[in-house]
């Protein structure tokens, strides 16, 4: 038995510190997230934020790369609704050939903002395109096999990278589940955001029994979930506190998750229609190094995954980073039973 860790790192911006000091602590943990051998490090997208500094996934990863040697390097995830995917495969494919083997383009279905940072970000659009519509085109661009009918057939994305970067669709519900499978596509759910299991294991089965296999691919299906890792279950759960998040419900049937009771009634401000807000308990996986490896290994149980991208939301540095030491030393456990 294994299980393969990643990290996504929002760049937090604590009471006190700066937006310089979060993303220098970003730095600092893809690099010893390479040293305890972790499979991957992404970085969030977002927008309009006082707490959160990774606003440009591209700029960052480009950094993170150069600062690390093995580790694969990716977002979680462009925010793709703002964008065109032919940029975006431009960025990526420059993102490739300088690291060959080592990049991934997670995709995001969230707006990543509330409503004015999305307002800014498409303005002087001119041909809106579904999300679907531009995963497909930006697939294509990637890998350079644009369809002969589609109108801008014999362009191609440079550089041509040798080894493009792999794109997988982050999302919490069924639909980005179907969606992924339907394009073939890896497919990251976050229970951290979702925060049902069952709803967890219904969307990866679904995902896994309806994957449609393009360019030789089988279903690659990921676990996204907070991990506080400390010394005792009760240090644990000191650390994680009660952790929220807030569903913002518009009249027109958008909806949206943020941090705060603050962003969520902004969000509804902004958006100027009725809308509702919906407190949950995050969910956070907390304990001891063997509490954590269980939840981890039942985890893994019922859901099939072989793969968790995880984040720890620990205000004290020193404390997130030994919280993925205990987490490293927890797993090397797991391979030594199995």
């Amino acid at each position: 038995m294994t299980i393969s860790i990643g990290i996504l790192d929002q760049s937090p911006i604590y009471p006190g510190s700066t937006a310089s000091e979060a993303l220098a602590q970003t730095i600092r943990l893809a690099q010893k997230a390479e040293e305890l051998g972790f499979q991957r490090f992404w970085v969030s997208e977002h927008h309009d934020s006082e707490s959160l500094a990774g606003s440009s996934p591209e700029v960052l990863i480009s950094h993170l790369l150069a600062k690390t040697e093995r580790i694969r390097i990716g977002s979680g995830g462009i925010m793709l609704q703002h964008y065109s995917p032919y940029k975006v495969a431009e960025n990526f494919n420059v993102l490739a050939s300088l690291a060959p083997g080592r990049v991934d383009l997670g995709v995001g279905r969230a707006p990543g903002g509330l409503p004015r940072s999305t307002q800014a970000l498409q303005r002087g659009v001119t041909e809106p395109q579904t999300l679907t519509e531009k995963l497909v085109e930006l697939e294509a661009y990637v890998n350079n096999q644009v369809p002969e009918n589609h109108p801008l057939h014999g362009i191609k994305v440079s550089p041509v990278a040798g080894t493009p970067a792999d794109i997988y669709l982050l999302g919490a519900s069924l639909d980005s589940a179907q969606l992924a499978a339907s394009l073939g596509l890896p497919y990251v759910f976050s229970l951290s955001i979702n925060g049902d299991r069952s709803a967890a294991i219904e969307a990866i089965q679904v995902y896994k029994s309806n994957f449609q296999r393009k360019f030789n691919r089988s279903p690659q299906a990921i676990l996204a979930l907070s991990v506080i890792v400390a010394d005792t279950d009760q240090a644990a759960h000191e650390l994680a506190f009660e952790q929220k998040h807030y569903k913002v419900y518009l009249a027109s049937g958008k909806k949206a998750t943020v941090g705060t009771l603050e962003q969520a009634e902004e969000f509804g401000r902004q958006a100027n229609e009725p809308y509702t807000i919906e407190e949950k308990t995050t969910e956070v996986t907390r304990g001891s190094k063997e509490t954590v490896r269980e939840q981890l290994v039942d985890l893994q149980r019922l859901t099939g995954v072989e793969e968790f991208i995880v984040t720890a939301r620990i205000e004290d540095f020193a404390e997130r980073v030994r919280s993925y030491e205990r987490l490293a030393e927890a797993l090397n456990d797991v391979e030594t039973i199995a």
